[in-house]
């Protein structure tokens, strides 16, 4: 897992990890969640992907436009 850069300093998200075909994503209550291009889907986890190595607007945009649609909860 990647630190993630948390710009703003209100970011409810604390790391993130790459992945071929996904993105896994810790929060800050230590949850980690898995979203991949079947669930929410490419055009989402490439976006998140994106939102993550920028260090900034990942939380916002899971809780706007993925909500609960995850692969897995992996912790």
């Amino acid at each position: 897992m990647q630190r993630y850069r948390n710009e703003s300093g209100r970011s409810g998200v604390a790391a993130f990890a790459d992945l071929p075909q996904g993105l896994a994503v810790e929060f800050g209550d230590g949850h980690v969640y898995l979203y991949n291009y079947d669930c929410p889907g490419r055009f989402h986890v490439e976006h998140m992907k994106a939102l993550a190595r920028e260090g900034q607007r990942l939380s916002t945009y899971i809780s706007r436009h993925v909500g609960r649609r995850y692969a897995a909860r992996l912790r």
